[in-house]
């Protein structure tokens, strides 16, 4: 069930949001050869409980971490370990809070130390699809508009947009109604409303679109073991363009000028 939330609510998620997005700029500048994945988790949940919430992807199915720490071919659902990252590594970061009762979710790519323009160069695109396909989520507007927006971008440069994942529904439960899928056809699927809360994460592959899933039963990773990249924000459905609730004052219009 899509639920739409009211202002009063709207305003616990504001303030999940700007919560999960200060831990994530820490954790972004934290990030360089010789950190291990581990060191970051701990991190982000030191953050998130010193700022009142709780890091609501420890213990989410069973998984057993604070953030998704996702390194090269592995597309999503890392598991943190002591493992030191290399320069030129492609790591993405997913994290989601709870706070009041109210659910952000977020997540973003870099390169380890640069020195990688293919690595970065896949980063960046799966940046601006977000950023494309937050464009399109506007009331009146259909899941369908984003996944092409982030689609035809992705697909135009050569890259995969990952399938067997999607963006989300959000609120009081991490994962709600409905699935926001990367790919689709304009004009088809639900249409979007006034109140509602969404997440857009394009999974963008150098290769191939298709994934499986590792021994620990979490871990999703590119099939023919090209790196993939991810990008994530948690977002409101208003009368306008679309307010980013896991990055405070940051607006769409601003980034596709």
């Amino acid at each position: 069930m899509i639920t739409i939330k009211n202002e009063s609510q709207i305003e616990k998620m504001r303030k999940a949001g700007a919560l999960l997005h200060s831990v994530l700029e820490a954790l972004r500048k934290e990030i360089e050869p010789g950190v291990t994945t581990l060191h970051l988790d701990h991190m982000a949940e030191r953050l998130i409980r010193e700022g009142g919430g709780i890091p609501s992807s420890k213990g989410y199915e069973g998984f057993p971490f604070s953030i998704c720490a996702s390194v090269d071919d592995q597309v999503v659902h890392g598991f943190p370990d002591k493992t030191k990252l290399r320069k030129g590594q492609l790591l993405s970061v997913d994290c989601t809070c709870l706070l009041d009762g109210w659910q952000s979710d977020s997540a973003f790519s870099v390169v380890v130390g640069g020195g990688n323009a293919e690595a970065q160069k896949l980063v960046d695109a799966t940046e601006r699809c977000f950023w494309l396909g937050a464009q399109q989520a506007v009331a009146g507007n259909r899941l369908g508009d984003i996944g092409h927006a982030v689609q035809a971008y992705a697909e135009s440069l050569g890259y995969g947009v990952v399938r067997d994942l999607c963006g989300h529904g959000i609120g009081t439960e991490m994962h709600e109604d409905p699935n926001v899928p990367n790919y689709g056809n304009p004009g088809r699927g639900v249409r979007l409303q006034k109140g509602m809360t969404i997440t857009i994460e394009p999974m963008i592959s150098m290769g191939t679109w298709k994934v499986y899933c590792e021994d620990n039963n979490w871990t999703i990773v590119t099939r023919d073991g090209s790196p993939s990249s991810h990008y994530e924000h948690t977002l409101l459905i208003t009368d306008g363009e679309p307010e980013l609730l896991s990055w405070p004052g940051k607006r769409v219009s601003e980034v596709l000028k």
